[in-house]
């Protein structure tokens, strides 16, 4: 796909794009009201005496390299998000293994500077890229290596194009998001949702272990067999609350032969018919079936369904029939065709061009009784979109206290995405925020971390739900003296 900005990319490809635009390694933290388009700093630990950051002497310890402000490599650190007030890290470090971050976070520690660790860069609200400090970059610890067994050795720094690249070679699948510059350390440990979620479950649901350097410098290796507590938060718990995590072990999937990959454009006007008929169509589909249901904003809204369905197109052709006919709305375009695992993954991959945007979330806990009065939140906003993307099907199955991701329930998750750019930031954010606390009160109160807003009120338990006491007991116990404390980080003082 030519590059497209991220507005035409929601509209050309059925909305896919923003559930992918998940966050990077920085995510999470206490409650804040603010709405304006800054960063949050992150907090020094508070136990000894801080000594000066030498950075001379750390660049000479790396076997990367460190940049500084107007230095080779400073700029490229910045967020995906245009839209963010621009921060001034105080350096970057291009990291190239675990030995470098060690050297990194040893210096946080003893200078008490924040520290972000940054893998695609999507952080929603930019925390991967905070004022004054220690960005470690993990774009070089990016190797995918595929065993005979299917596992998977994925490095933090691994962009999605390049993980279905390596696992499509060798007909494996792994379900994870789809815009092509995502970095997988940020998708995995937020969860991961994406159009293979239904059928094969969550990117955390997959993380057989985790190689994590925690805030005393100690690598460890997170499994269900070792640092089992670690393993569990790292699955759902949201990035940059433990650690910084240098690689995974996935287990994968044989890849599909066939998805079957379809459009549906419906009449402007017909949002709450089509909002209704999709929420019973789709918590009663068969877990092979996969589809969002996006209402455009607009004078009127217009909705669509997109998806894809792990199969042949006729059994898809008539799941499509039986929606159009529930929502009694007059289909203005259907598009439907079959493709192979790879050539499916590149068709949904949106733009890797940068952006301005603002968005929030939450979670469908119960069925919308009035989806009319959702899609009316959008009407004569163009610039804005509600984005419905379901969960259930192998999500599920799984106990919501398996694994840090407490949504397992839920229907869906819903996103309020509106365009903008900084000088519109504060404005454009506050109807964002009103519009997802509207949503909150006929949906439930769940929001997504991986849509991690800055102005989310009620985030602890909104993101974490009945597993917020739980893992701050383990951001505690790795990070007793808050060296990974940031704005809406799970560590506590």
């Amino acid at each position: 796909m030519s590059a497209v900005d991220r507005r035409n990319f929601l509209r050309t490809a059925g909305g896919f794009g923003a559930f992918a635009l998940l966050t990077a390694c920085g995510d999470g933290g206490p409650a804040t009201t603010t709405t304006a388009a800054t960063t949050p700093t992150t907090a020094p630990p508070s136990t000894a005496t801080a000594v000066p950051p030498d950075w001379d002497g750390l660049k000479s310890r790396l076997k990367g390299t460190l940049a500084q402000p107007g230095q080779p490599g400073y700029d490229a650190a910045r967020p995906f998000n245009t839209a963010l007030a621009k921060t001034s890290p105080s350096a970057v470090a291009q990291v190239r293994g675990v030995e470098d971050v060690q050297t990194c976070i040893e210096m946080a520690r003893r200078s008490h500077i924040p520290i972000a660790a940054r893998s695609g860069g999507h952080s929603y609200a930019g925390y991967s890229c905070p004022d004054r400090a220690l960005v470690v970059d993990l774009r070089t610890v990016n190797s995918v290596e595929v065993r005979g067994d299917g596992t998977a050795e994925v490095g933090a720094g691994a962009r999605l194009s390049d993980v279905y690249e390596a696992l499509a070679a060798k007909g494996r699948c792994l379900p994870a998001g789809t815009c092509p510059t995502v970095g997988i350390a940020g998708l995995a440990l937020g969860g991961g949702l994406g159009v293979l979620t239904r059928k094969f479950g969550l990117t955390a649901d997959h993380m057989v272990s985790a190689r994590i350097v925690t805030a005393d410098g100690v690598n460890h290796t997170a499994s269900a067999d070792g640092d089992s507590d670690l393993h569990w938060a790292l699955r759902g718990g949201g990035g940059g609350n433990f650690g910084i995590v240098t690689s995974f072990e996935f287990s994968t999937e044989a890849a599909p032969g066939q998805l079957t990959v379809f459009h549906l454009e419906f009449a402007a006007g017909s949002s709450a018919e089509v909002l209704g008929a999709w929420q019973d169509w789709i918590g009663e589909a068969p877990t092979e079936l996969w589809a969002n249901c996006v209402i455009e904003g607009g004078s009127p809204p217009r909705p669509r369904v997109s998806g894809c369905y792990v199969g042949a197109s006729a059994r898809a052709n008539t799941m499509l029939t039986q929606l159009a006919r529930r929502t009694g709305a007059r289909v203005t375009n259907r598009n439907v065709q079959t493709m192979n695992y790879l050539s499916a993954m590149r068709h949904f991959a949106g733009s890797s061009g940068k952006t301005g945007f603002v968005a929030s979330s939450r979670v469908l806990e119960k069925r919308m009784d009035e989806p009319g009065s959702l899609a009316a939140l959008v009407n004569d906003r163009p610039d804005m979109d509600l984005l419905f993307d379901p969960l259930g099907g192998a999500v599920s199955t799984v106990d919501a206290t398996a694994t840090a991701f407490p949504h397992r329930g839920a229907l869906a998750t819903v996103q309020v995405y509106a365009d903008t750019e900084a000088g519109q930031f504060r404005s454009v954010a506050s109807q964002v925020d009103n519009a997802q606390r509207d949503i909150a009160e006929q949906v439930g109160r769940g929001a997504y971390v991986n849509y991690i807003d800055p102005a989310q009120r009620d985030w602890p338990q909104a993101y974490y739900g009945n597993n917020l006491s739980r893992l701050r007991q383990v951001a505690n116990t790795y990070d007793p003296d808050g060296v990974f404390a940031f704005a809406q980080g799970l560590r506590t003082r």
